[in-house]
């Protein structure tokens, strides 16, 4: 069975969101600190992915029509 974009694209989002909160509680003083800024990449690397992965889906659901 496969793994639909979409189920994988909220996996995406939804580690995107974890990685942003994660950041967002570990900026106490200062928000250019090495584990901040770790987590902010990381959380954008994921939401681009979610984007890809969104937009896989609506072409493919498109080319079903």
């Amino acid at each position: 069975m496969r793994t639909s974009p979409l189920n994988t694209a909220l996996f995406y989002f939804l580690m995107g969101s974890l990685f942003t909160y994660l950041a967002i509680e570990s900026a106490h003083e200062t928000i250019w600190n090495f584990s901040t800024v770790a987590l902010m990449v990381m959380a954008t690397l994921d939401f681009g992915v979610f984007l890809r992965l969104l937009t896989l889906y609506m072409r493919i659901k498109n080319q079903q029509k």
